[in-house]
Parts: structure tokens; C-alpha cells; sequence
């Protein structure tokens, strides 16, 4: 996943996701392990005229089990994958504080999956970044169980700066019914992170803050996508027994092989009691591979 900044801009279609029935409750933010194939509002769908179809577009490659692809505004205006199975398309312009221009036709793509796994047709992703208090998003109040944000750069804080974007991402950003998709956080180093004394913490506090905000909601899902190493650098050892990221899913980018992305299905989990629940390998797109 590239990430570039790019101006907001608010998608004009809302689209949903319908599913078939719901599972589990709304006190963890792990995986809702019911199956359902999400579709878009045919009425609203047809509003859409699938601009994403025009061009030449590659089919996903051919694999042992059915692959997914992510897609997010770094093809907006260019083909896209054909064939796939599920679609995960970024929410985001490549900033937390910002949304991808094209979202709406990229989830009308994304209704466009075929199914056939126990992934979810249409899932989202979310940038993730801690600006440390050196934002106008900062937050400047705010309780919660770190303690009181007063504005500083605070564990307090910084998960108040996680909740508000995550509030943000499935309220202003073109998502209807935010609560039936599963979420994936992107967690990498090309965004803005606390390096700072005690960083790893804070930095964990904001994902923490984002994950329970979605989980508030009743979400489907939440996980987390990293590589082992960027996990480390922005977190390190920064979540403690009780954060709510242990026992989150993961999906783990691997390379640019299905082999590769076959094999890393047994990494180790980024948190306690989580499992890698899918694999990322790119070649002319980013393609998925499921592990469960």
C-alpha cells in the first residue's frame, strides 16, 4: 500500500453493504466468524455505471483457493483486478485525515467479488499515523481508560486521537452502515509515528483507540496489517496484556509470490491470540491469499 497525501474529498455515493445475518458481539474487536456475501443496493449500484470497468484489467492470478485483491486511491481512473473473490478497498487518501476520492466506485468493484471463502466480499482498510500532538487533528480533551487528554502528548491522548479518526472513517468519509464490514488498520512507517521516549506505547494507544471505537459500533471485524518489522519499529513492545490489539487477526503483507504469500501464512501473529488470517503478494496488483 503506497501512501501519498492527496486532498479530502467526500465521496457522493453512499454505498451498503447488506449482510445475511450477524454473529457474535460487540466486545471484542476480533473476527465475526459468520460468512455472508456483501452486496451493494442494486438501485444505487446502477448509479455508479462501473467507471472502474473501462480498460484493460488483469484477472487475478490462477491459485489452489480463490484469491481477494486491495485496491485504494492510487488506482483511481485505472483498471482493476477481474476475478476476484473479495475485495478490501482503502477508505483513505494515504493520511488518516483524508479520504479517498474514488471510494465509492472502488466499493462498487468490491460488490463485484465472486465469494466462495469465509472472507467477508467487501472489507475496508484505514491509514493509521501518530502525529504526537503536532496536528490541528490533535485532540485537546477528551477521558478515557488511559487517563484525561489535556492536549499533551499523552497515552490519554493519543488513543482519543485514534478514536476520533476512527469515528471519522465511518462517519464523514462515505461508508453506510459502517458497522457491517470488517475493518483492517494499515499499520506502516510511511505515515507519521512518535518515535519519542515511551512512543511505542502511545503509538499503540492510538490503534488501540481505533479499535475499540470501531468495535463500539459493532463492527464485523478488526485487524491488523503490518510487516513484522514496521510493526516493531512503530509499536515495539508497546502492547501489554491488556490492549485490546491481542488476539486481532492480522494480514500480513509477504511479496511478490503466491509461494511467498502461501509459506508466510505461518508467520508468527503481530499480538497475542491472533491469527494470520490472509496474506498479501503484489505483482501488477496487490493480491490476497487466504490462510484459514
Amino acid at each position: 500500500m503506497t501512501m501519498l497525501t492527496l486532498p479530502q474529498c467526500r465521496p457522493s455515493h453512499l454505498l451498503a453493504a447488506r449482510p445475511r445475518m450477524h454473529g457474535g458481539g460487540t466486545g471484542t474487536g476480533r473476527r465475526r466468524w459468520v460468512r455472508r456475501a456483501a452486496t451493494v443496493l442494486p438501485a444505487l449500484a446502477a448509479t455508479v455505471l462501473m467507471p472502474w470497468a473501462a480498460g484493460a484489467a488483469a484477472a487475478v492470478p490462477a491459485a489452489s483457493t480463490p484469491q481477494g485483491a486491495d485496491i485504494s486511491y492510487p488506482q483511481c481512473g485505472n483498471p482493476l483486478p477481474t476475478g476476484h473473490a473479495f475485495g478490501i478497498v482503502g477508505v483513505n487518501g494515504g493520511r488518516a485525515t483524508t479520504t479517498n476520492p474514488c471510494l465509492d466506485a472502488q466499493l462498487a468493484w468490491a460488490a463485484e467479488s465472486s465469494g466462495g471463502t469465509v472472507h467477508d466480499d467487501i472489507q475496508l482498510y484505514v491509514n493509521t499515523g501518530n502525529p504526537g500532538g503536532q496536528s490541528p487533528t490533535w485532540p485537546r480533551s477528551g477521558s478515557n481508560h488511559h487517563g484525561t487528554c489535556n492536549g499533551s502528548n499523552s497515552r490519554a491522548c493519543a488513543y482519543q486521537y485514534g478514536w476520533e479518526r476512527a469515528l471519522d472513517d465511518a462517519t464523514i468519509r462515505g461508508i453506510s452502515n459502517p458497522e457491517q464490514y470488517m475493518w483492517w488498520l494499515d499499520v506502516e512507517t510511511a505515515n507519521t509515528w512518535d518515535y519519542t521516549d515511551g512512543g511505542g506505547t502511545r503509538n499503540a494507544a492510538v490503534l488501540e483507540g481505533m479499535t475499540e471505537y470501531f468495535t463500539s459500533i459493532g463492527v464485523r471485524g478488526v485487524g491488523l496489517y503490518s510487516t513484522r518489522y514496521q510493526w516493531g519499529e512503530i509499536v515495539g513492545d508497546g502492547v501489554d496484556a491488556t490492549s485490546s490489539l491481542n488476539g486481532l487477526s492480522n494480514w500480513r503483507p509477504t511479496g511478490s509470490t503466491q509461494e511467498g504469500a502461501e509459506a508466510n501464512c505461518g508467520l508468527e501473529p503481530l499480538t497475542p491470540g491472533g491469527i494470520v488470517e490472509m496474506t498479501q503478494y503484489t505483482m501488477d496488483f496487490d493480491y490476497i491469499h487466504s490462510c484459514i
